[in-house]
This record gives structure tokens, C-alpha cells and sequence, in this order.
């Protein structure tokens, strides 16, 4: 099977035996996982980012699976759970990885400070931040410019009413999901 190399973000993953391992300075830092954390990022037509750091991704050309995606959250987050529950409600495979350190996922995968919430998957070589509903999921993956130009989406904070963040006899909280690059650039992607 041939490989494919993407520019993604400031670490090199290589993919090799079923494993990927995120190469950093310090070997603390170091990640093992799935290859399936990171076969998603291969699309094909996918031009790098030009992201000023080099993390290169090796993936097969198969393509990405736009329906299955992996969420980082706290082992104690009911909402991150919630969320989870939505997006399985809404045709998505979810794999949950619980860790009590979020900081570092989020920044060793390059959610931008002004984007972050509680939990961040990640699908298809892209970056969902927060409280994203399934349908804007969805939209931003079969956005081919959207898709191309952009790393990510996020619902940043926790505002009332975005899934899993329902609140009882609440009306909820007008919110943005905002598409962001990794050279700082945003974009509102769809409101509600």
C-alpha cells in the first residue's frame, strides 16, 4: 500500500505496524495509539495547510472515514458525555479517550487558545473543538473549500444549548461555530 505525507501541526507521526508515534522533543510527550487516530487524515486532493511547523502525517490513500471520529475529554466531564450521546445519536462513531490532562491534547493538536472547550475530537485530519453539533460536523467535512482551507471547527466555551450542554427549562444561548486555521485566521462557519 502506498503512504501519503500531509503537513498537519509541529510534531512528525509516522504510521508504521499499527501504531503511530508522535515524535517531540522530550520522550515524555510521547503518544502511542491506533494508526486510526491518524489514517483519517489522509484525503485525497488535500493540500497541506501551510502550517509554519513541520508534523508530518503518513496515512493511506484510501481516503478518510468522515463518520468516525476520536474525542480526548476528562474522564469526569458529563457534558463531554452528552455530546458524545448526540453525535452517536446522529450516525457517528466515537472513540473515547479519557485523560484528566486536556491542555496538552489541545495544544499538541492545535486547538487555538480563543477556540477551546472542554473536549476535542478529532475526524478526517481535522479538529473538532467543543460543543460542535453533528450537522455542522457534517457540513464542514463535505465542504470541499471549507475542508481545505480550514484545521478545524469549534463552538468555543460551553454555551447553554448546544448539545449536551441542554439545560432544562433554559432557552438557549445563541452561539457561533467558528472555523479557524493554524496561522490564527477565523471565520464563523454557521450560527445557531
Amino acid at each position: 500500500m502506498s503512504m501519503k505525507t500531509f503537513l498537519l501541526s509541529g510534531l512528525a507521526v509516522v504510521v508504521a505496524g499499527g501504531l503511530f508515534w508522535t515524535l517531540t522533543d522530550s520522550p515524555e510527550a510521547t503518544r502511542a495509539a491506533p494508526a486510526t487516530d491518524i489514517a483519517a487524515a489522509s484525503v485525497p486532493g488535500l493540500s497541506t495547510l501551510d502550517i509554519p511547523q513541520a508534523y508530518l502525517i503518513q496515512a493511506s490513500e484510501e481516503g478518510a472515514q468522515l463518520d468516525r471520529m476520536i474525542v480526548y475529554k476528562s474522564p469526569t466531564c458529563g457534558c463531554c458525555s452528552l455530546w458524545i450521546d448526540h453525535l452517536e445519536e446522529n450516525g457517528f462513531e466515537v472513540e473515547v479517550r479519557d485523560d484528566p490532562a486536556m491542555m496538552p491534547i489541545k495544544q499538541e493538536v492545535g486547538v487555538p487558545n480563543e477556540m477551546v472547550s472542554c473536549h476535542t475530537g478529532v475526524i478526517a485530519g481535522r479538529i473538532v473543538e467543543g460543543h460542535v453539533p453533528a450537522d455542522v460536523i457534517r457540513a464542514f467535512l463535505e465542504d470541499e473549500e471549507a475542508y481545505e482551507k480550514w484545521a478545524g471547527i469549534a463552538v468555543p466555551g460551553m454555551p447553554v444549548g448546544s448539545p449536551g450542554m441542554e439545560v432544562e427549562g433554559r432557552a438557549a444561548d445563541p452561539y457561533d461555530v467558528v472555523a479557524f486555521d493554524r496561522q490564527g485566521n477565523t471565520a464563523v462557519f454557521a450560527s445557531r
